[in-house]
Formats: C-alpha cells, sequence, structure tokens
C-alpha cells in the first residue's frame, strides 16, 4: 500500500472520530432529524430495521461459506475477515433493533453503562476493521504480481 493512501485513511479516520465527538457534543448541524422520527408519529423506521435482519443475516452466511469455498486461495484470506466483520455488525443490529422494540440495552445491562459503551465502541471497531483488513487482503490479492 503507498505511503500516501496510508496517510490519507489515518487522516479520514481521525476527520471521522472527531467529526463523531464533536457531533455529540451539540453541534446540531451534524445530526439529521425529521419531526416524525422525535415526535414518535413514525414507526416505519423499526419495522424496516426488522426487516433488515434476515437480509444481513443471510449476508453474514454467504460471506462465510464463500470463505469456506475458496479455503486457501488468493481471496480466502480477505473473504474470512469480510465474514467476521459482517458477523459484528449483524449481531450489533440485532442489538439495536432488541433495544428499539424493547428497550433494554442488553449491553448496558450485563457490563454497566460505561461497560456498555465501550463494548458497543469496541464493537464498531472491530466491524470496520475486520471489514478493512478484508478489503485490503482483497485489494492485495487481486493486484497482478
Amino acid at each position: 500500500m503507498n505511503k500516501s493512501i496510508l496517510g490519507f485513511l489515518i487522516f479520514g479516520i481521525l476527520s471521522f472520530f472527531s467529526i463523531g465527538l464533536y457531533g455529540q457534543s451539540g453541534c446540531e448541524i451534524l445530526q439529521v432529524t425529521h419531526p416524525a422520527m422525535t415526535n414518535g408519529t413514525s414507526n416505519n423506521g423499526h419495522w424496516f430495521g426488522i426487516v433488515e435482519l434476515p437480509f444481513m443475516l443471510l449476508s453474514v452466511f454467504f460471506a462465510f461459506a464463500t470463505a469456506i469455498q475458496l479455503k486457501n486461495g488468493k481471496f480466502a484470506k480477505g473473504m474470512r475477515f469480510l465474514a467476521w466483520g459482517f458477523l459484528v455488525m449483524a449481531i450489533g443490529h440485532l442489538h439495536m433493533q432488541v433495544e428499539q422494540f424493547t428497550g433494554i440495552n442488553l449491553f448496558a445491562r450485563l457490563l454497566g453503562e460505561n461497560g456498555g459503551s465501550i463494548i458497543w465502541s469496541v464493537a464498531l471497531l472491530a466491524t470496520w476493521s475486520f471489514s478493512a483488513l478484508g478489503l485490503y487482503y482483497v485489494y492485495k490479492a487481486s493486484r497482478p504480481d
């Protein structure tokens, strides 16, 4: 990987986190809201989240099936990382839907409020890291020798 691309990636990641932190501190420009989302009159978004779960689980299944089929081929390592990233993401989305419909935050209930937030952040970082590594190895395998 070219050093200038690596520097650009690091800059982008740091920028993303700084925007996220600033957005949580009360900057309303970065937060998207719609009146139906804030007054509880729309419930469609919740059901779209439920509809997405079977497709996400199907994607996880096929990601692991593809990784197994590739065995130790050129793309296998990248596909395994992508599959793990999809799995962590699917678990996170399932957790979000459970919390949305029941009001129960499983991570906070099991690990406390701070522990739940830390685990959620670790899960996000793991999803992005597995996906990035997977795509990197697929990119590396697809380059001509």
